[in-house]
């Protein structure tokens, strides 16, 4: 009796010990299979973009542009994200060496005077500012290519979701009569211009509530659907 009381007990042990190491192995295992796959969604391209060796693109502007998670989001691409929370035209104006002209970049994008309207500058204030940046850009760097993106919308709406202290006096009518400038400024000159204002806007020509966190910034599904538009003009 004692002896197969034994041989149970030894059985059980070793019957625990080999689960258990079967468990750890499909845990460890599937651990790694799903990283890599992970990993590999993330360095796939789904464009196929060619880029060249000396090839930088220099995304400009302000928190929009700091909290953009390019690094996510264009694993494989030379970008380099140059935004500054709280910058307003001016401040990128004296500080473009330091955010474009040092990287030689091949392409702009500029986002940039939605601060400009919170520090209540005027329309044409903010339109000849982001020209000015535009020339001072390509008089030192004069084979960059220019893309201007259109101010985005806000959302000044009483949901529950806005922080009406964070997007402050900003009106979307003024942002839409900027934004008109820009667009005709770049046809002019043959820039760019990309309308990202009507693929974040909803109905009522807000900022759509799924694509931002207070009604100013953007979430991560804001930005999936900016680098969207953002893919084929890095790939021309």
């Amino acid at each position: 009796m004692k002896i197969n009381k034994v041989k149970q007990i030894v059985t059980s042990k070793l019957f625990f010990i080999i689960i258990s190491m079967v468990l750890l192995f499909l845990l460890t295992g599937g651990y790694f299979y799903f990283s890599s796959k992970i990993e590999n969604y993330k360095r796939k391209n789904p464009y196929e973009i060619k880029v060249k060796a000396n090839d930088n693109f220099v995304f400009l502007g302000d928190s929009i542009t700091e909290g953009y998670p390019t690094k996510e989001l264009f694993d494989d691409l030379p970008i380099i994200n140059s935004g500054v929370s709280g910058y307003t035209t001016d401040d990128i104006l004296k500080n473009l060496d330091e955010m474009v002209t040092i990287y030689n970049p091949t392409k702009v994008f500029i986002l940039i005077g939605t601060n400009d309207i919170a520090h209540e500058k005027n329309e044409k204030e903010i339109t000849d500012n982001i020209k000015k940046i535009v020339q001072n850009i390509l008089r030192k760097r004069p084979n960059t290519r220019i893309y201007i993106e259109s101010i985005y919308p806000i959302n000044n709406t009483e949901d529950d979701k806005i922080d009406h202290n964070v997007v402050g006096i900003r009106e979307n009518k003024m942002i839409k009569r900027i934004n008109n400038q820009l667009k005709k400024y770049c046809k002019e000159k043959k820039y760019t211009y990309i309308n990202i204002y009507d693929e974040l806007s909803d109905k009522t020509e807000n900022i759509n509530l799924k694509y931002t966190k207070e009604g100013l910034h953007l979430n991560d599904l804001g930005y999936l659907k900016v680098t969207k538009v953002l893919y084929q003009y890095l790939k021309d």
